[in-house]
């Protein structure tokens, strides 16, 4: 049996005494990043921009400025990452002379807070987006669903462009991908779902394609690896369905990163069209 199936068994157990403990923990459990802190060779390369703090709530959240004379792209990074994820393409950017601005999302490299979730992260990119004004964002996996959340919710009418890298369509389906990983019960589930309203006054499956890319106004592109193993490709699909105004691009071998020269060449190309 591995770790998941031994905290989710163990959690199950709880349910039978308190499912909303229960609850509690699978959220916790769902809403920590492991992996996502800055390491030295991070922390280096990131001392090449400007740096800044943005405050949301009772928190800062890490701002990064590489400074250049055309327009202003905003980098938003996903899960368990940071935005020295973005090394390469900012490289790039640069000798595009772009204005780059990167941010850590909360509870993610050199950001505060303890807790990450979608609708928290999109207050943060709201707030980046109010402060720098930029004419792109470029979103990877949670980061690119956020930054919808935040255009539908603040009724952003300033971007021109946005791009998805490997998206998911659907909170409710990583919330359920998350419940069948760890094994939870029906209990925990319902629980998981009964928390997510209470604190957020929506349940997951709230936060879908049809709810936040019906009518944002930026021309989009989504570029989507058929193989991904962390977000299925039907979830592009699911977005490009609904996002009228997008382009998406089918990739085959880049995996969930989407990491690559080809990659970024789709980016840029779509950037200076």
């Amino acid at each position: 049996m591995n770790i998941h199936r031994i905290i989710g068994g163990t959690i199950n157990l709880i349910s039978y005494i308190s499912s909303r403990l229960a609850a509690r923990l699978a959220v916790l459990i769902f809403s920590v990043p492991r992996k996502a802190k800055l390491n030295a060779e991070a922390i280096q390369y990131l001392k090449t921009a400007n740096q800044q703090d943005l405050i949301y709530n009772n928190f800062s959240f890490k701002t990064y400025h590489w400074k250049g004379d055309k327009d202003t792209i905003l980098l938003v990074h996903g899960w368990d990452s940071n935005s020295f994820r973005w090394k390469d393409l900012i490289e790039l950017l640069k000798q595009a002379r772009y204005n780059i601005i990167s941010i850590d999302a909360p509870a993610h490299g050199a950001s505060g807070s303890k807790m990450f979730n979608a609708p928290l992260y999109s207050e943060c990119i709201n707030l980046a987006i109010q402060q720098f004004k930029p004419y792109a964002v470029i979103g990877h996996s949670i980061g690119g669903t956020s930054c919808a959340i935040a255009l539908k919710n603040h009724n952003i009418s300033s971007l021109e462009k946005l791009v998805l890298l490997g998206a998911p369509s659907n909170l409710g389906i990583s919330v359920n991908n998350y419940v069948k990983m760890m094994g939870y019960n029906n209990r925990v589930s319902k629980a998981i779902r009964a928390h997510y309203l209470k604190h957020f006054n929506q349940v997951p499956e709230y936060y879908c394609a049809e709810n936040f890319y019906n009518d944002i106004q930026p021309r989009g592109l989504i570029v989507h690896d058929k193989k991904d193993r962390i977000i299925s490709f039907k979830e592009a699909l699911d977005i490009h369905r609904v996002y009228k105004n997008s382009e998406l691009i089918k990739t085959i071998g880049h995996g969930h990163r989407l990491k690559s020269d080809k990659v970024y060449q789709y980016i840029l190309n779509f950037l200076n069209t």
